[in-house]
């Protein structure tokens, strides 16, 4: 069985006007190593920007991880752990006969990432004083204004 490295993944997405300028925060921690990044878009959405979280925390590990991901977006975890968005793609990217999945190109990116690593999935309560989350949301709110976020 191979030994993986464990791996906190903190998530968040901000979003000032859904769409408008936003923000995704993420912290990566294993062994006591910490390392935050984010980033954001001029026109984007609240989802757009939690599942970007998400996809550049993942991408910036450079192994196959065992990873926890902690993030207060139940579009995100619902998603994944309901099995939802491997539903969307089997499907072509709809939701059901009728309703195309948003954001595909985004979920698409995410699973082959996820594929990746070993996977758990952590929701928290936003805004709730959980000390990664609320550095995630000022991380994301931070780039969501250097795009006109008020």
């Amino acid at each position: 069985m191979e030994s993986l490295r464990k791996v906190k993944l903190y998530t968040d997405g901000a979003c000032s006007g859904n769409p408008g300028p936003g923000g995704w925060g993420a912290i990566l921690d294993c062994d006591g190593y910490r390392k935050e990044l984010s980033g954001g878009e001029a026109q984007t959405t609240n989802n757009r920007m939690e599942l970007l979280g998400v996809i550049n925390g993942l991408e910036a590990l450079k192994y196959r991880c065992d990873v926890t991901l902690i993030s207060d977006s139940k579009y995100v975890i619902d998603a994944i752990t309901k099995g939802w968005a491997a539903k969307w793609r089997k499907n072509g990217w709809m939701r059901n006969a009728r309703d195309k999945a948003l954001n595909p190109d985004l979920w698409g990116r995410l699973l082959d990432l996820l594929d990746r690593h070993q996977m758990h999935y952590q929701w928290v309560k936003g805004h709730a004083g959980h000390p990664e989350n609320e550095r995630c949301d000022q991380l994301a709110v931070a780039q969501s204004k250097k795009f006109g976020a008020k």
